[in-house]
């Protein structure tokens, strides 16, 4: 039995379309959605809930609830050269996750180091997750919103949860930033996805099975008082 990390938060969030894809491989103007949720899509719901650069969340495992459905549906993606093209999405239809995260400091970002107050972080995070979200919640585009309530991780019945294990394939995980990993690249990381009983135990993104470097980047700076608030202040401006 794994131990429950520290600063853990769990939350449902659910939406009438999904559309999770490989932003490393996709071409064109089709796109077609994985059948489930990529780690690098749930951080980023869990930023809009919650986040500042003292902290890193980090995915421990998603619950799919409802039936995995696809949509198809024709759409007209902005061009920014002019022109009117009409494009092909395939959508997950009416989608329902469990999500259970928790936080760790970045020690990349020493200079935030008196930042680091758990019981502040760890309230503002819970705070905004019963309020729906810090920011506009979606589902891996901004085409799709999404809704975030508080839940208890495993409560209720899941579409899934009599299946042993479903396996799908290579996947993309996340990305990997300099300021979360240290190094002056942006990198993709991938792992062979499998769901058991319904949960998807991610990896963490240093654990994943294969990395490619995408390009060079470096780390934004940020520094307390300046372009960044102590978590204090941003408690009482609530």
């Amino acid at each position: 039995m794994h131990e429950t990390p520290k600063n853990t938060v769990s939350f449902k969030v659910s939406g009438r379309y999904a559309l999770f894809t490989d932003p490393v491989t996709k071409v064109g103007g089709e796109k077609c959605s994985y059948h489930i949720p990529t780690y690098e899509a749930i951080k980023g719901i869990l930023k809009s809930v919650y986040w500042k650069p003292t902290l890193i969340w980090h995915v421990d495992k998603v619950r799919v609830m409802k039936p995995m459905r696809t949509q198809t549906k024709g759409t007209k993606p902005l061009v920014w050269g002019g022109g009117n093209s009409l494009a092909i999405y395939t959508f997950l239809h009416d989608v329902e996750y469990q999500v259970q995260a928790h936080f760790e400091w970045n020690e990349h970002r020493p200079e935030l180091e008196r930042d680091r107050i758990d019981g502040k972080h760890f309230a503002m995070a819970k705070r905004f997750i019963d309020k729906g979200g810090r920011q506009d919640i979606f589902l891996g585009t901004r085409d799709c919103q999404g809704y975030v309530e508080a839940c208890e991780f495993g409560e209720g019945e899941g579409a899934y949860d009599q299946i042993d294990e479903l396996g799908f394939g290579l996947m993309f995980h996340s990305f990997g930033y300099p300021d979360e990993t240290g190094k002056d690249e942006l990198s993709a990381n991938f792992w062979q996805a499998t769901m058991k009983q319904g949960v998807l135990h991610f990896p963490r993104p240093d654990e994943c099975e294969h990395s490619r470097v995408v390009r060079p980047m470096t780390a934004k700076t940020f520094e307390l008082d300046e372009n960044q608030k102590p978590v204090e202040q941003e408690e009482e401006a609530i």
